[in-house]
């Protein structure tokens, strides 16, 4: 484990407004949120807040699939949509300070329990809209393909994201596990929704090697990568992904807790940055892995052997290398170096 930040730098980063690019919407839902669709919704799922929190606490990979896939039995109609939508932005904004977040969602997974498109499209933009009027927090989507669902899910996804648009969707994924599911067979989606577009996102290197990121770059287009973990294996990779300006998505308690990565220590955080790749700093899905945005910048903080000026820098990197509306990130840059100089005077 990583040694505890100082305790100005742990209350600088609670201050520093963010930016978050790879946090998931249901893998965001923390166990206040799981309390109320359980509510809604009796039976497999415990409501009581005590039960929540053992039922969430991390065991293994195959326990946050379990614990994964109960929230998504629990998200049954579009008013479920909408109240997981906007206490998830409630979190990220009044615990994280987020200011702008690109929610990966996965619309294919609730369409097949039953609910319309239109009325999935509908439930997450009047979510959207509240959220910024509330908290003041700028949502757009991402829409990922769960790979393990196949050619399918794939069609599926593209043609929810090209049918039923909206200007808030910003990006094509795909997540999912990766070992048996090769991405070369869904360069045809890939293809159609960049050229409608929207921004090549996939997941990719989180537990298989090197080749897996080669495709997602080479044969889908990938503009930034989820994870990215096994680049540091490829020298000649890291150098294509700083050249050609491809962010990773960095999410280092999530890599710990999937066992892609064995300790915090041998995180391979520290080469990207040596050879000059843009890094971002994520969360994934943060109450399932016992994180927050927050401990993440904490973590990469010591990792990188940041100071307060350091970690602004980072927060800027995520702003530089999102899908936000240019006066949101100039907004958004400009309000992040105000706090960094103010916490220096």
């Amino acid at each position: 484990m990583t040694e505890q930040p100082n305790p100005d730098l742990t209350a600088f980063i609670a201050g520093l407004p963010k930016a978050e690019l790879h946090v998931h919407h249901v893998g965001s839902a923390s166990p206040r949120i799981v309390s109320e669709l359980a509510e809604r919704h009796p039976g497999s799922v415990p409501s009581d807040p005590d039960a929540l929190r053992e039922f969430f606490a991390f065991r293994d990979f195959a326990h946050f699939i379990e614990v994964y896939l109960s929230v998504v039995d629990l998200i049954r109609t579009p008013e479920d949509v909408e109240l997981l939508t906007y206490e998830v932005a409630r979190e990220m904004a009044t615990g994280q300070n987020v200011k702008y977040a690109e929610l990966t969602c996965t619309p294919y997974t609730s369409v097949i329990r039953g609910i319309p498109i239109e009325a999935y499209t509908e439930a997450i933009e009047e979510a959207r809209r509240r959220a910024q009027l509330d908290f003041g927090l700028v949502l757009r989507w991402i829409y990922d393909i769960p790979g393990e669902s196949g050619i399918p899910a794939a069609d599926a996804t593209l043609s929810y994201a090209l049918e039923h648009r909206t200007e808030s969707l910003v990006g094509f994924g795909l997540g999912g596990p990766e070992v048996g599911v090769p991405r070369p067979q869904f360069k045809s989606h890939f293809d159609a929704a960049r050229a409608a577009g929207l921004h090549s996102v996939p997941h990719a290197g989180e537990t298989t090697g090197p080749e897996t990121i080669w495709d997602a770059v080479r044969v889908l287009g990938a503009e930034r990568i989820g994870h990215g973990t096994t680049a540091a294996q490829d020298p000649d990779l890291l150098a294509h992904l700083a050249d050609h300006g491809i962010p990773l998505e960095v999410c280092p308690s999530s890599n710990i807790a999937t066992r892609a990565v064995e300790t915090l220590d041998v995180h391979p955080i520290r080469a990207f940055r040596d050879a000059g790749v843009t890094i971002t700093v994520n969360s994934d899905d943060p109450p399932m892995f016992g994180t927050t945005l927050n401990r993440e910048y904490e973590i990469a903080a010591d990792l990188l052997e940041l100071d307060a000026g350091g970690v602004a820098a980072l927060a800027r990197a995520a702003v530089d290398a999102s899908y936000a509306p240019d006066i949101v990130k100039a907004e958004l840059g400009a309000e992040i170096e105000q706090y960094a100089t103010a916490q220096r005077a």
